[in-house]
């Protein structure tokens, strides 16, 4: 169910109405959607604004998860989403996602506001595991401010035996954790 407090454009009202209602102090901007002035920013709330573009089918990860997870303080400009489904997308989804194919595990999922996300531990190794270095420097700073964080993301990469850039990813986390 889509949450009351979040105005998605062309809904309820049109992008104009909601931007004029930005102008007006009514409303500010949260990820795709709006939300009143005076609510308090959330995770639920920060789920429920991308729902409309991950569907039933896919998951939020990397910076996208890291985002609704709280970790980052301003959305992705292109949402990285993976298969959250047994069946294959046949289809481009949309531009404004990255999509990975492989499927992502039901164990390695939250669900938030009925949108499913990448757990705290994945999203972290994934990030680590990334070859966008502004993603491991990202990464590491969660790691450096969250080390219970980085334990778990460390555990996660040693339960699962043949992933691309694990022992990268070993190593940025455990340099972390020792510093």
């Amino acid at each position: 169910m889509p949450s009351p407090f979040v105005y998605l454009p062309g809904v309820r009202l049109t992008e104009a109405e909601l931007s004029a209602a930005c102008l007006d102090g009514h409303l500010v901007a949260l990820g795709d959607g709006y939300i009143p002035a005076d609510v308090v920013e959330t995770v639920v709330l920060r789920a429920a604004s991308v729902g409309h573009l991950l569907g039933a089918a896919l998951a939020a990860t990397h910076e996208s998860a890291a985002w609704i997870l709280g970790r980052l303080d301003e959305p992705p400009a292109r949402h990285s989403v993976q298969r959250a489904v047994d069946r294959r997308l046949h289809h481009v989804v949309s531009r404004r996602l990255l999509y990975r194919d492989p499927l992502i595990e039901g164990a390695d999922l939250l669900s938030i506001a009925d949108i499913r996300v990448s757990t705290p531990a994945r999203t972290l190794a994934d990030l680590a595991r990334s070859p966008e270095a502004s993603s491991r420097e990202f990464a590491r700073r969660w790691a450096k401010d969250r080390p219970d964080d980085a334990d778990e993301a460390v555990a996660w990469l040693d339960r699962h035996r043949s992933i691309p850039h694990k022992r990268g990813a070993r190593m940025l986390l455990a340099s972390v954790r020792t510093s």
